[in-house]
């Protein structure tokens, strides 16, 4: 087995939050989150996060929480329900509360018929006090995409547009289902420029099926002509014992460890060739970008939606399958809808389980952020914010002399810093402060 092979063989999280969400559990329940809800301190922004999970097709690869519909009536009935969780949610925080990020995923939010997206952001402008400057982004199928819904979606403030791609190449789109040409993708883009809508991240997958690093670079160089000034390229997680349509992908077609570790490298220098700052391990930026300054400025942060510009300490969840993120720990809502529906018909919270953060806790994953984000960590800064010791995460650091070792990284004292060519090996290096790690929960993929 070559190094590569053996080094990234590891199964590990992709760290969106510590603890992960494995280790949720139902001790957590609605009149937890109410507390919650309750206790935040009035002068914190808001983040909100609403989940449409429904989609006209299936793609094959998916791992979100969504539903494929052939009719309009289940998302209309849907959106009556997300509705009154703003109500029920605006209730316990308070009406008129700062908002400074606004996110809408899926699913396919772009599925919303335009007078139901200015419903829903005339609810959350009724609500909450949404701040001038303000980032509103919404993920974006661009089959369809007509320039109603662009001018729709410039009209209600959306600021930041997400078009997924994931790859250009007909064998790999029929292999996963996603076929979608390069000209759909540019009107796509073409229109919501023109709308005003000019902050455009593109979204990636490496390791599908059929996938070259020929095929990619192709990929790739047909989105550079769009100009976004982001990029996102994920590794494909093939999990099929939790999503059960990706049977449909035999494993025997995805490309291997080393094909993995190639392809996301090759996207590596074809985007920094072109001008594009590597952020954190998967995404990319222009120099300008706000995400390339805040990660100059050690502002970077990381949450469910990946790397992001939000500091805010209170991420709000809405929608089934939702995570709110606050202070004092992670609440996930019902995942399947009809359960999240009769929580909301009875005027319950939605919540499913969650995980009640300590002193620990905080602290990992406030190492486990840095790293993540900036490629290095001071524990014994961190550590002192908690009123610990660098001796507290002594058995972690020691775990870590082997990768010390090959030159992945450097450590200096408390001073742990990933070597710029392993960049891609982060999350092995973050997986060694993952107390829970070790107690088997959870089937992760592999860590590239």
């Amino acid at each position: 087995m070559s190094m590569i092979a053996e080094l990234f063989a590891a199964r590990i999280p992709r760290y969106t939050s510590y603890p992960t969400a494995p280790h949720f559990h139902a001790g957590v329940t609605a009149d937890t989150y109410r507390f919650w809800l309750d206790a935040l301190d009035p002068a914190i922004p808001l983040s909100l996060y609403f989940h449409i999970p429904f989609c006209d097709t299936l793609c094959w690869f998916c791992g979100c929480h969504t539903t494929v519909v052939n009719r309009y009536a289940p998302i209309t009935a849907y959106l009556e329900m997300l509705l009154r969780e703003i109500d029920l949610v605006a209730g316990i925080v308070g009406t008129g509360r700062t908002v400074r990020h606004i996110h809408w995923g899926g699913g396919s939010p772009t599925l919303l018929q335009p007078e139901d997206m200015e419903r829903l952001a005339s609810a959350l402008r009724s609500r909450f006090r949404i701040a001038a400057d303000a980032e509103f982004g919404i993920e974006i199928d661009p089959r369809g995409f007509d320039l109603r819904l662009a001018e729709t979606l410039s009209e209600i403030g959306v600021t930041r547009a997400s078009i997924g791609v994931q790859d250009f190449d007909d064998v790999v789109q029929r292999r996963i289902n996603r076929v979608q040409s390069f000209e759909t993708t540019a009107a796509c883009a073409s229109r919501l420029r023109n709308a005003g809508i000019t902050s455009l991240n593109i979204d990636l997958l490496y390791g599908l099926p059929f996938q070259t690093v020929g095929g990619i670079e192709s990929t790739i160089e047909q989105v550079l002509t769009l100009d976004p000034d982001r990029l996102a390229i994920f590794g494909y997680a093939h999990v099929p014992h939790f999503k059960k349509h990706q049977n449909l992908i035999p494993e025997a077609m995805l490309p291997n460890i080393e094909e993995r570790f190639a392809q996301a490298e090759a996207a590596r220098a074809i985007l920094c060739r072109a001008g594009y700052l590597p952020i954190g391990i998967d995404h990319f930026s222009k120099p300008d970008d706000p995400m390339a300054v805040a990660q100059r400025e050690g502002r970077l942060a990381r949450n469910f939606q990946g790397y992001t510009t939000d500091a805010s300490a209170a991420l709000l969840g809405f929608g089934p399958s939702s995570i709110g993120a606050l202070p004092f720990g992670y609440a996930q809502n019902h995942a399947d809808v009809p359960t999240w529906r009769a929580a909301l018909t009875a005027g319950r919270l939605p919540v499913a389980r969650g995980i009640a953060l300590n002193n620990d806790d905080r602290a990992r994953r406030a190492i486990i952020e840095r790293l993540m984000c900036d490629l290095r960590v001071d524990i014994d800064s961190i550590a002192a914010n908690y009123g610990l010791t660098r001796n507290t995460f002594s058995d972690a650091i020691r775990s870590l002399d082997g990768l010390r070792d090959l030159g992945v990284i450097t450590i200096d004292g408390g001073a742990i810093a990933v070597a710029e060519p392993w960049r891609a090996a982060t999350r092995l290096v973050c997986s060694a402060f993952d107390d829970y790690l070790s107690a088997g929960i959870g089937r992760h993929t592999v860590a590239v």
